[in-house]
Parts: structure tokens; C-alpha cells; sequence
């Protein structure tokens, strides 16, 4: 049986990726440390449901904890590692840049520490769409660019994918980073738009809409997300493998970067409609300038990722945003 090293085992992407791995017959290892950065208790429900899994062994801890990931490595021997753990969100990293150079940075290097130690077949580790940053060239590509980070969030997700290819070169580790692209679903994140929106309107209560409502997201329905992490697990980077010239692949390292976007923008205002759509209520919008940190748009370019695995996400808002908004009146019971 194939063991997969899953971190942020208790986050919203990660518990969706494990319980997609152990279904399959993988065994998943998930460390998560719990953090409060949002409601623990939904965090402990998703690893609940992982622990019915005979497969699935629970570690609690945090990723920069000198050593916890070295010990997981050399007990486990992971055939492959899925890195998600990491402190998330734009708006955040303005008032606690600690936490994201702690868990961002100096998490990754335990973790790269711990792979150069013990190699698996495959690293694939989360960044974001984020990292383009300043870009306004649109779709966002693989081979863009990306200097120019408008937060300290993004700015240490870019950080990791400069220290994963630097220990890909060194060590001859294959690494894949993806960039996402605004994950959303069942189960989702407290501190995400959906999230937040689909709460706010159902107690009655305004929407704050940043930018006067003039966004675009490339939204990403998490069961697409899954599907393509699980399909790259697959397509490992190889040293000096002839690459098209879309390709990200290095001309120095088993490394590439990946997006995994809808590839389809949508105006914040068509995401809100398709909200009211499936509550059957209007929201009240408290229009708002832009936050510090933020960008007006994002698109994906998933051309290198069709081309990897065949796939390409395509799930729609309205379908994407129905099925959130029925798990949400499930879980809540409103």
C-alpha cells in the first residue's frame, strides 16, 4: 500500500485530498496542528470523518516544530507528500506576519529537510495564485514572471517555491508547486467569500464588497482541485526532460510550478448572484474601497496542466456554489 504524507490534513483542501486518497485505498498520514485561525471545531469534524478511515493515521503537530516532520518521514517512508499546511489569507498577514514566516517558511524547510533525508517518489506542495502578484498580463502563466507580490502572504509563498527548487537542484528531489486558484466548496474555509457571504445573508446581515464590487475571481470548485492533485501525483518532473514552451519544467531541476484554475474569471457580482440564487434571498452589499494586499483579478492558464494530465476543472459557479450552500444549510442546520 502507497502511503501519502498529507499536511493541513484538517484544512479544507487537505481533508478533501485524504478522503479522496483513503477512498482509493491509499494510506494517508495527516498532520495538522489545529490552529484557532478559524473554528477548530469544523477543523476537528473534517479529521473526525478521516479517522473512521482504518488507513488514516492522525498526527497532531505543528509543521515548524524542529524535528516532527523529520520523525513522520522516517517512520512512515512516504511514497509521496502533499504539503498544504501553511497559514492562509491575504488580509491576515498584515496583522500577524509572524505566523506565516513561521509556518510558511520555516515549515517548508523542515519539510524539505526531512525529503532530502528521505526522498519520496514525488513532492507536490501548495502555493498561489498569489505570486503573480503585480501581473496584469491575463491569463496568468506558468512561464510569467512572478516578482512582484502585493502581500506578505504571497510573498512567502513565493519564497517556498524558490527554496523547493533550490532543493530540487541540489538533492534531485521532483517537486511540483501548484498555484491555486480560489478554492471554494463544501466544507470550505470560515474566512473565505462564500463562506462569509452565504452566513452573512442568511442572519439578515450586509456583505462587505471590496473594490466597489469590481473583482474577478478564476473560482475552482475543490472536487476539481482534488481531481488534478490527484492526477499530478502521476506526472512526476524529471531532470532534463524536453519541456513545450509553456512548460514550466527547470532546465536545472526535477521542478515545475502548475496552476489549477477554472480558467474562466468571474465578475464578484455573478458570485454573489449565483449566493442568492441558492439561498433564495437577496444580500445586502456594503460596498467597500480595496483592501491593502489585494488584486482585482485573477485567470488561470491550465493549458500545462491539460497537458500533464489530460484534465481540466469545469465545474460551474452556479453548480459549485448549489452544492456548498446545501452542505452549509446541512452542517448548520439553517
Amino acid at each position: 500500500m502507497q502511503t501519502v504524507l498529507i499536511t493541513g490534513s484538517a484544512g479544507f483542501i487537505g481533508y478533501h485530498a485524504a478522503l479522496r486518497l483513503l477512498d482509493e485505498g491509499l494510506a494517508v498520514v495527516g498532520l495538522d496542528a489545529m490552529t484557532d485561525y478559524y473554528d477548530v471545531a469544523l477543523k476537528e469534524a473534517r479529521h473526525a470523518q478521516l479517522r473512521d478511515k482504518p488507513a488514516f493515521t492522525e498526527v497532531i503537530g505543528r509543521v515548524e516544530d524542529p524535528g516532527l516532520l523529520m520523525q513522520l518521514f522516517e517512520t512512515h517512508k512516504p511514497d509521496f507528500v502533499i504539503h498544504l499546511a501553511a497559514q492562509a489569507g491575504v488580509r491576515y498577514s498584515i496583522d500577524n506576519p509572524r505566523s506565516y514566516l513561521e509556518s510558511n517558511i520555516v515549515g517548508t524547510f523542515e519539510l524539505l529537510e526531512a525529503a532530502r533525508a528521505h526522498p519520496p517518489r514525488h513532492m507536490l506542495l501548495a502555493s498561489t495564485s498569489s505570486a503573480y502578484g503585480a501581473n496584469t498580463d491575463m491569463p496568468y502563466r506558468e512561464v510569467q514572471k512572478a516578482d512582484h507580490q502585493m502581500s506578505f502572504y504571497a510573498a512567502t509563498k513565493k519564497s517556498t517555491e524558490n527554496m523547493a527548487h533550490s532543493y530540487a537542484h541540489l538533492f534531485d528531489l521532483p517537486i511540483s508547486m501548484f498555484r491555486f486558484f480560489t478554492v471554494y466548496g463544501p466544507w470550505g474555509r470560515p474566512d473565505m467569500a462564500l463562506f462569509k457571504f452565504t452566513k452573512a445573508t442568511l442572519e439578515g446581515k450586509p456583505i462587505d464588497v471590496y473594490n466597489r464590487g469590481e473583482m474577478q475571481r478564476d473560482f475552482t470548485y475543490i472536487d476539481d482541485l482534488v481531481q488534478a492533485i490527484r492526477l499530478l501525483m502521476d506526472a512526476v518532473p524529471t531532470r532534463d526532460a524536453e519541456a513545450k514552451p509553456h512548460d514550466s519544467l527547470s532546465p536545472v531541476a526535477p521542478y515545475r510550478v502548475v496552476n489549477i484554475g477554472n480558467s474562466n474569471p468571474v465578475p464578484l457580482g455573478d458570485f454573489i448572484a449565483a449566493i442568492e440564487k441558492a439561498l433564495d434571498m437577496k444580500a445586502e452589499r456594503n460596498l467597500l474601497p480595496m483592501q491593502p494586499g489585494d488584486v482585482p483579478a485573477t485567470w488561470a492558464d491550465a493549458t500545462l496542466l491539460q497537458d500533464l494530465t489530460g484534465y481540466s476543472p469545469a465545474c460551474s459557479i452556479e453548480d459549485g456554489v448549489a452544492a456548498f450552500v446545501d452542505w452549509y444549510r446541512s452542517y448548520y442546520k439553517v
